[in-house]
């Protein structure tokens, strides 16, 4: 049995399983809001094992307990949005698995669960993003860095829905349409995410000032123009020296509050060693020119840990101390 963190000394925590007391986008009206890191190289620094197709999403089955306690650093670190363990889970890749649809939908709700109590450890309004990643996701190939799988918006939208539908049945307060490689598939998840009773967030991989796919950010970040559900547009899985272009372009096209959360700088070598080179050069203080530029959800992605996490916090205005954890672990490209 999973039992909610205690908080720290002299703190009552909230009750594991209440939300925040107003909405997301009201936040967003006041300022920005942190978001958290990349979970899987905070669960990889805890530990855990993730070469595995189901990736993070497998610890749904087998370790929900390393999940929570990976959102509850996040959550200690000053994180204001917790986003779920859902980025690559599926109905499709958890049905090779041997998990039938009942069962799958009870691990969509379980990641809303876990983020949702690790959100009650503080004493502060902290909201649940349940990840909606790409399909490339759920082909372990890399190929969400690609994008234009060969598959029609129709068909890419009968892909999304059932698993939007399942999450948004868990309760989180928002959905994070994240690491989104080009404009079609931006457009089946606005499709598949219609009717589904929460607001939602989009945001792109990009390189090179475009798409992964190589479509204009006009383009992508215009798809979202007049959508009442879409609080943010913006980029995510990206290097950090993509961020400040793309922050200016969709403040402008979008008319949306931006949401931002860059990988550490690294780069993922996917042949030969299959692991990460380079330098960190994801800076905290960028964050700052990214705010007055009109991002209003800004956090970190792959190998951004809860040290970062907390300096980001800080040089918001919503510093907490740092945390004494480990620093970025050996991951791979994703949440």
């Amino acid at each position: 049995m999973n039992h909610a963190p205690a908080g720290p000394p002299g703190r009552e925590p909230r009750p594991p399983g209440s939300a925040p007391g107003r909405p997301l986008g009201r936040a967003l009206e006041e300022g920005p809001v942190v978001l958290d890191g990349g979970l899987s190289n905070q669960l990889e620094a805890q530990g855990r094992d993730l070469s595995d197709a189901l990736w993070s999403a497998r610890l749904l089955i087998e370790g929900p307990g390393a999940i929570e306690a990976a959102h509850t650093a996040y959550a200690r670190a000053g994180a204001r949005v917790l986003t779920t363990a859902g980025y690559q889970a599926t109905f499709e890749g958890f049905a090779r698995r041997g998990i039938g649809r009942a069962e799958a939908a009870g691990l969509f709700a379980r990641s809303v669960r876990l983020a949702r109590r690790a959100a009650g450890t503080v004493e502060r309004d902290v909201w649940v993003a349940g990840s909606v990643g790409p399909y490339g996701a759920m082909l372990a190939d890399g190929s969400e860095y690609r994008g234009r799988y060969g598959l029609s918006v129709r068909e890419l939208e009968r892909f999304h829905r059932p698993r939007i539908e399942a999450l948004a049945a868990a309760g989180p307060d928002v959905l994070a349409l994240e690491t989104v490689p080009d404009t079609e598939e931006a457009e089946a998840l606005l499709r598949a995410v219609e009717g589904c009773g929460l607001p939602v967030w989009l945001s792109y991989s990009v390189a090179g000032g475009r798409t992964r796919a190589g479509q204009p950010l006009e383009t992508a970040f215009g798809l979202v123009r007049g959508r009442e559900d879409v609080l943010a547009v913006g980029v995510n899985c990206s290097d950090p020296a993509e961020a400040g272009r793309a922050v200016a372009v969709a403040a402008e096209v979008s008319g949306k509050p931006v949401v931002v959360y860059p990988n550490s700088g690294e780069r993922w070598e996917a042949a030969g060693g299959r692991g990460w080179t380079g330098v960190p050069t994801f800076t905290p203080d960028a964050a700052r020119d990214w705010a007055a530029a009109g991002a209003r959800l800004i956090g970190g992605c792959c190998r951004v840990g809860p040290r970062t996490i907390a300096a980001l916090a800080a040089v918001l205005g919503a510093g907490r101390p740092a945390p004494d954890g480990p620093g970025p672990g050996a991951g791979r490209p994703g949440r």
